[in-house]
């Protein structure tokens, strides 16, 4: 196991220590990828990938790192876990990730790292205008396609007079999907979402801007007047929010466990997520067997076991319409194997070395 981080690694060295690495997310899926040339190195965990600067957090305290020349902060994800030179705080290596959200921009620019090892994907919109089921199914199938758990969280609950029927379009998204109705800045929205958020558990906030993330984050972290994240109003014709979160950030939170927060994003290419839209729409993908064509696109096809549930009312056609629209998309997205991103490989697992 790595060494104990000593003082020179520290740069916060009056903030008090996390008790061990497990409170900060480590596993032992973690803890097999250690070799014996890591003895003497430090485990950290990114806690903030902001342009040029990466800050971690380990057992002794917070850090700034030192990154090799063939390593940038674009290569690192917040919840990321790295071996440290502790004297130099140089990166030595970045331990293969458990999950990872990450997002693909237009064009051929390599996936944008959203954050790492994720328990819980808290997927967070309001109840008001922003409210828009074919873009919480992008969110949804993002989630799937990295393994990690959704729960739906509809904000603003206090400011309609029934939230109920926005949590039932939430929850027909995908089968047994936890959705979970709040204000997040009541005291009893931690209490709510307790059970996804426990010792050493790791949760992500995901949604638009102006959704209520940073208010939420502010709750769950106990945050005061001076260390609260900054929020921000919507514009009231629309519902749509301003970006008051620009860099992505680790934060403890109440119970034990860690949340990470990242800036709003109000588009979502679907790309790589065959298997997350198959999980998203099982009751079309368990239908589709039972084609009389193998490559039935369920637009036209006779025999199609699809159109026959559309026609039968047992299929929404707009339900089917966003299958469609998904489907294409991300098959149109499938990147070339053969073309690296930007003439860059994958960065190396163990820089410097």
């Amino acid at each position: 196991m790595p060494a104990s981080a000593t003082d020179p690694v520290v740069t916060d060295s009056d903030r008090p220590a996390f008790p061990s690495l497990s409170a900060l997310g480590w596993s032992d899926f973690f803890a097999r990828q250690l070799e014996p040339e890591d003895d003497g190195l430090v485990a950290l965990r990114v806690a903030r990938v902001h342009r040029a600067r990466v800050g971690a957090v380990g057992v002794e305290g917070r850090v700034q790192l030192q990154l090799p020349p063939q390593i940038g902060a674009g290569d690192l994800a917040v919840g990321d876990w790295i071996l440290v030179d502790p004297e130099t705080r140089m990166l030595r290596r970045l331990l293969d990730r458990r999950s990872v959200v990450q997002r693909r921009p237009e064009g051929t620019r390599p996936p944008q790292l959203i954050a790492a090892n994720i328990d819980t994907l808290f997927i967070v919109t309001s109840c008001n205008a922003d409210f828009n089921p074919a873009r919480l199914e992008r969110y949804l199938a993002l989630a799937n396609e990295a393994g990690i758990d959704p729960v739906i969280v509809l904000s603003k609950a206090d400011q309609v007079a029934d939230a109920e029927p926005f949590r039932a379009q939430a929850a027909a998204l995908q089968r047994d999907l936890p959705v979970v109705t709040l204000n997040g800045k009541s005291p009893e929205a931690v209490a709510m979402l307790a059970p996804w958020c426990g010792q050493g558990r790791t949760v992500a906030l995901l949604g638009s801007s102006g959704v209520g993330k940073s208010t939420l984050l502010n709750t769950l972290a106990g945050h005061d007047e001076d260390t609260a994240q900054a929020t921000g109003g919507i514009r009231e014709d629309d519902a749509k929010g301003r970006h008051t979160t620009t860099s992505r950030s680790l934060h403890p939170i109440r119970g034990g466990g860690w949340v990470i927060d990242t800036p709003g994003m109000r588009t979502l290419h679907v790309s790589d997520s065959a298997a997350g839209i198959d999980i998203l729409f099982a009751e079309i993908t368990e239908l589709a067997p039972g084609c009389r064509f193998r490559n039935c696109t369920h637009t036209h096809e006779p025999g199609c076991a699809v159109l026959a549930a559309v026609a039968a009312g047992a299929l929404d056609p707009a339900r089917l319409e966003r299958w469609r629209k998904l489907t294409t998309e991300n098959r149109a997205n499938m990147p070339d194997p053969a073309v690296p991103y930007g003439g860059k490989g994958r960065p190396p697992r163990r820089p410097g070395r």
